[in-house]
């Protein structure tokens, strides 16, 4: 099979990995020319430290490199991926299968990242998403990820093209549900992170991330996804890696919120995209158009976006009028 990963971060490098170990020849393509040169002569790549290339890894930075691929994986951050897709479009070739392992919502459409790849390409595109770091990844340590698309023969394709040994691979039929668990987690994960940075333990976390996965789910529901998902690899299991390991940016641009570091200026010292940011506006949009009651997602957008502090955040949290805990709790009296 001959594929191409379109984005050279650390999630792109480490899926570029992942192809060649199946022997599949793979080109990685970066926006950059001077860093494609600088790549393919270490075969080194800063995004990654300490992890070689492989020696059959082809690097580009001609967007033309997709021509004749079998498979086509949008690896770029969120915020370029409209662009990035428009500057490959002309090369895809028709029957290509195209899979985004983009997390994120667009800001202002609100649209998930594989609705923006058919919107662009025509393509029908499968959500690579999980619990997967890419550091770990491309060490060979064992990870589990989800293919979804309504299209299960799409969605079976990219199992069998990453699935191995270290690399699971399920499939699932619901996009939404995928795609919004793996962006709305990076919402929790910041707030998990400004929880640390407060100084608070284990109980509050523990309580973020179950609370967190409930508006997750509240929101997901009302978008057309499965409860399900929020489940699975795509929801929970995505929240727990991401709000519990330092491999995070979003957990780690949370710490320093937390102690007291402006978000713009925590976002800059991460020194790498956090997705968390972007998808906090873009959720707390969703949850006031679709009336969605989601208390965590607007505390931390009253954080991130008008400057409230953390600490009033936290109590006003826990001083909400009392509920039970399931919606529908099923007292008898």
């Amino acid at each position: 099979m001959r594929a191409a990963v379109i984005g050279s971060g650390a999630w792109g490098t480490a899926l570029s990995i992942q192809l060649c170990q199946k022997s599949h020849d793979t080109v990685l393509w970066f926006r950059n020319p001077d860093k494609a040169a600088a790549a393919a002569e270490s075969r080194q790549n800063p995004a990654l430290p300490g992890i070689a290339l492989p020696d059959d890894l082809r690097v580009s930075s001609d967007p033309g490199c997709v021509r004749d691929c079998d498979l086509v994986v949008i690896a770029c951050p969120s915020f370029p991926i409209r662009s990035v897709c428009q500057t490959v479009a002309p090369y895809l070739p028709q029957g290509a299968v195209l899979a985004s392992a983009t997390k994120g919502i667009e800001p202002g459409t609100h649209l998930r990242m594989s609705q923006i790849l058919q919107e662009v390409t025509g393509h029908t595109a499968v959500a690579l998403t999980g619990p997967s770091h890419a550091e770990e990844v491309a060490r060979g340590i064992p990870t589990g990820c989800l293919a979804a698309c309504a299209d299960r023969q799409r969605a079976e394709f990219v199992q069998d093209a990453f699935m191995s040994d270290t690399f699971r691979v399920y499939t699932s039929p619901d996009v939404v549900g995928a795609e919004l668990g793996g962006a709305l987690k990076n919402v929790i994960a910041l707030c998990a992170g400004i929880s640390d940075g407060l100084g608070n333990g284990d109980n509050t976390k523990a309580m973020l991330m179950t609370r967190g996965l409930t508006e997750m789910a509240r929101l997901g529901v009302a978008m057309g996804a499965q409860k399900d998902t929020f489940a699975g690899l795509a929801g929970v299991g995505d929240l727990i890696v991401t709000c519990t390991s330092m491999h995070s940016r979003n957990r780690r641009a949370g710490i320093l919120i937390g102690k007291g570091v402006p978000a713009q200026e925590a976002l800059s010292q991460v020194g790498a995209v956090v997705e968390g940011y972007f998808a906090a506006k873009s959720a707390y949009e969703l949850c006031r158009s679709l009336g969605v009651n989601m208390p965590i997602v607007e505390a931390a957008y009253s954080v991130l976006y008008e400057n409230c502090d953390a600490r009033t955040a936290v109590r006003t949290l826990l001083m909400r009028q009392k509920k039970a805990e399931q919606e529908d709790a099923g007292w008898l009296s």
